[in-house]
């Protein structure tokens, strides 16, 4: 059992979800302005874990077909069958089991939202079959994270001061719409053969990066638009001027006919980037609240 848990993990990148996670502790200390209750902290995990969980677990399995026909992808543990399948439908169940749970424990609201947060965890890994949109469906779902934080939190999605949580949506629906642009300039040739959309396969891989620097530049700017709305203080800016910097070094690494670090700006500046805007803007509400906020 304890091999089979290990090998789902495996299969599903488990150790990738610092990716989004920190933008649902975003979410959630911007909704208490400070530090929530422990329950709500504990449940929000959980959700965003399993969220995660459930979507690549759906992707991993619905895509297997199309990963063995991939050069890059043809040795993932499904496709050789390393990984039973049976494990990753068990594993996927059980993930979308424990953010049923969690939704529940969280509120009314998060519960009543769940079938449509569902609809884009699951559904988002075959848009890339009908539309090169597919890039900003998948940033969209992820961006569902901060917003779900945010209504576990506050109860409410539509009023005037949830601005917040859809700046939030829209950061990280750009941000990460953005960065797997980047990342399926790799799959350009495989993406035609398979027939699958993709804006570097559909466009070429120059225009593909310059869409994908533009989904930065706003995604910076949207950053711009939270603090301003929020007020907060020094720490988020310092740290929105790191991010920027961040954002530029990632594109510096990728080029038109070079694409051997994709990898790096993919999975390791990224990581920087969603822990350094939680730190910043932990720092900045710190400042604002004191001890007593957190």
């Amino acid at each position: 059992m304890l091999k089979k848990i290990r090998d789902f993990l495996e299969l599903i990148k488990f150790e990738h979800t610092i990716f989004a996670l920190p933008f649902a502790y975003i979410g959630m200390v911007l909704a208490a302005d400070g530090w929530p209750t422990w329950r709500q902290f504990v449940w929000i995990t959980v959700a965003m874990a399993a969220a995660r969980t459930l979507a690549m677990g759906v992707n991993r399995i619905a895509d297997r077909a199309l990963d063995a026909l991939n050069p890059r992808t043809a040795n993932r543990p499904l496709v050789t069958g390393r990984i039973a399948l049976s494990t990753a439908w068990a594993g996927t169940a059980i993930s979308g089991l424990a953010l049923s749970f969690a939704a529940w424990q969280l509120g009314p609201l998060p519960l009543t939202l769940l079938p449509g947060a569902l609809l884009f965890l699951v559904g988002y890994v075959f848009t890339k079959r009908f539309t090169w949109l597919s890039h900003f469906i998948l940033g969209f779902t992820d961006g569902l994270a901060p917003m779900g934080a945010w209504v576990a939190v506050r109860g409410s999605l539509f009023t005037a001061d949830d601005l917040p949580a859809w700046l939030l949506l829209g950061v990280v629906m750009l941000w990460i719409g953005g960065f797997d642009i980047i990342y399926a300039c790799q799959d350009v040739e495989a993406d035609r053969e398979a027939g699958l959309h993709a804006i570097p396969a559909r466009f070429g891989v120059p225009v593909a990066l310059a869409v994908s620097s533009l989904c930065h530049v706003i995604t910076i700017t949207l950053l711009i638009a939270l603090g301003q709305t929020l007020a907060l203080g020094w720490p988020y800016w310092l740290g929105l001027a790191i991010i920027a910097g961040l954002l530029i070094y990632e594109h510096s690494l990728v080029r038109p006919n070079d694409l051997s670090r994709v990898n790096v700006a993919f999975f390791n500046i990224n990581s920087y980037i969603s822990v350094t805007l939680l730190v910043s803007v932990l720092g900045a509400l710190f400042l604002v609240n004191g001890l007593n906020g957190f």
